[in-house]
């Protein structure tokens, strides 16, 4: 079975969202946008750690933009076929298999006094309330939290993994332990005897019985000693503490990363369950697996708890190796908009799947990260992305507290880019070159660049009826005879149709980058890179080694870039701005 979906309503953030996972699924989104709460909502209904206490409804559940004083938590259960959750909820799972359970909480109006209900049943019309959560003796989640103490881990389970081991030993591993067990027994009972004869315990022993003596009487019929109690071996033995060894000398471990690995290894361990004797469904969710690793084992970890983990799980990050580990169907994210939280295409979804396709199977690392982004500014090779990040700098446009990502599409393929943003609701904008290319088997060119954009606007946006009318008035005019240059027609048609594109946060170039930057007020600071014989093609030596150039004059010549404050290279970075404000 699967919890395939969880709508929420008036809770917390969310004022009606929905959210659907799959069997792996990973949850992303930038702080404070509600990934908490909505594994706080899954908890109240499913966690076996919270008590009825935990499970009170609090003022700061119900939804703080719109006056309310009810709100709901509803899971949608399907595939509900194992035998331990049937006989368990028998009469609540449908013919098709499928499960539902709710929260209801309430608040008085008046009072203020908070209650809340639960509900189970096979559908929204057969939702019967029940008592108590008795369901999660067969059906619960185990939430490992960000927060992550190793040793008062270990403190509280190590009997249970020791416990473990000791039933999975073979016959010879149990009679070899037995007889070491009884040599470490013998050799304890000797230290025991030993450590109170060494002088300077023989001395504090006298010293501390003389003081007592002083003060009662009744302290010299009964000596203090120091014990150290060795010689109880399972009381030895539950003291133990967790090290790691080098060259046979027992070390601290070091290195929060480490002490990481070494918690979710042994919580896996303890909580691994898999299809034989299944007598619970588990979900298990574990936020910020990636806290102090670094990148590589980052992207092991999260592959390496997807599968040891049988069942369903449920992953929180704010890591793009962790997210490029994952199918793009898997990953919900959360985002904040109008003062509600919501899930990108209602969480897993074919639609996000379906604009991955020409990425593959996978998420290359780059364009991860610019899914935690707010708004991303897609351009389309090094050079731009170059330009545009030192640009941001000089005008004091800081990307990374405003979270814009400014992302190179490496070519022209920006549709790609635009549909994976739409999925996962991520505004966008981008610049593109107002390239001229031969329509292919014609003697007629075209703006490709224009014909690009629009390309973009009749797939990824409903079609509006302005622009629609522009298009009809002028788009035949954006293609002229190959024997002829651009007419004013042309030109003033293009011009019209690049006016509305902008409406889309689609921004052309009068040419490419580098036109534009020698009619533009830094024309002289280009010019001092170059001698006067490559002044006369400046153009096409800088457009030879794109990258390379940009990189080399913006690093001699970055100030300048103030001075394009006002320009229309500019207005793609402040539309950036002006989305997030």
């Amino acid at each position: 079975m699967i919890l395939a979906k969880v709508k929420l309503i008036g809770f917390r953030n969310f004022k009606n969202a929905t959210v659907d996972f799959n069997e792996k699924s990973l949850i992303i989104g930038s702080n404070d946008v509600g990934k908490t709460n909505l594994i706080w909502a899954i908890r109240l209904l499913l966690d076996r750690s919270l008590s009825d206490y935990d499970i009170e409804p609090q003022d700061s559940d119900f939804y703080a933009f719109t006056e309310t004083n009810n709100f709901e938590i509803t899971l949608f259960f399907t595939n509900v076929v194992e035998d331990c959750v049937v006989s368990k909820l028998k009469g609540k799972i449908s013919d098709g298999d499928e499960l539902i359970i709710k929260y209801e909480g309430y608040r008085d109006s008046r009072t203020k006094a908070k209650s809340y209900k639960l509900f189970c049943g096979s559908s929204i019309e057969k939702l019967e309330e029940i008592d108590d959560r008795y369901y999660r003796k067969v059906l619960n989640l185990k939430y490992i939290s960000s927060r992550r103490d190793l040793i008062r881990y270990i403190n509280k389970e190590k009997n249970y993994l020791f416990q473990t081991a000791k039933e999975n030993r073979t016959v010879e591993e149990s009679e070899f332990d037995n007889k070491l067990y009884t040599e470490i027994q013998e050799n304890l009972k000797s230290i025991d005897e030993r450590i109170p004869k060494l002088n300077f315990v023989k001395d504090a022993t006298a010293t501390i019985n003389e003081e007592l003596t002083k003060l009662s009487l009744h302290h010299s019929q009964q000596q203090i000693v120091f014990d150290s109690a060795t010689s109880n071996l399972d009381s030895f033995i539950n003291n133990v503490s967790i090290s790691a060894k080098s060259e046979d000398q027992s070390v601290l471990i070091g290195g929060d990363g480490r002490l990481n690995q070494i918690y979710l290894a042994l919580w896996t361990s303890r909580n691994q369950l898999r299809e034989e004797n299944l007598n619970e469904v588990t979900i298990f969710c574990i936020e910020e697996p990636e806290a102090h690793l670094h990148p590589h084992q980052q992207r092991k970890l999260a592959e390496y708890l997807n599968n040891q983990l049988y069942g369903q799980v449920i992953t929180t990050t704010h890591s793009p190796q962790i997210a490029s580990e994952f199918s793009p169907n898997s990953i919900i994210r959360i985002y904040n908009k109008n003062l509600k939280s919501e899930a990108a295409s209602e969480g897993c979804s074919q639609i996000i799947n379906e604009a991955f396709q020409d990425f593959g199977y996978r998420m290359s690392i780059i364009p991860a990260e610019a899914f935690f982004a707010s708004v991303v500014f897609l351009v389309e090779g090094p050079s731009e992305e170059i330009f545009y990040k030192t640009l941001a700098k000089q005008l004091d446009i800081d990307l990374d507290r405003l979270n814009i990502s400014i992302l190179m599409v490496d070519g022209i393929s920006f549709k790609t880019y635009v549909k994976i943003l739409n999925a996962l609701n991520i505004d966008w904008v981008l610049r593109t070159d107002n390239d001229i290319f031969k329509v292919p088997k014609k003697d007629r060119h075209r703006f490709a660049g224009i014909h690009r954009c629009i390309s973009i606007y009749k797939d990824c946006f409903e079609k509006h009826p302005k622009t629609e009318t522009i298009l009809d008035e002028h788009l035949d005019n954006t293609t002229w005879d190959s024997k002829t240059t651009p007419q004013p027609e042309n030109i003033s048609s293009a011009s019209y149709i690049i006016e509305e594109l902008r409406s889309y946060n689609m921004f052309l170039s009068e040419k490419d980058l580098e036109n534009d930057l020698v009619n533009s007020p830094i024309l002289k600071d280009l010019q001092t890179s170059f001698n006067e014989n490559e002044k006369k093609n400046l153009v096409s030596i800088m457009q030879k080694k794109k990258a390379i150039y940009m990189y080399k004059f913006l690093r001699e010549n970055k100030n300048c870039l103030k001075n394009l404050k006002d320009d229309n290279i500019a207005i793609p970075l402040f539309r950036c701005v002006d989305l997030i404000s």
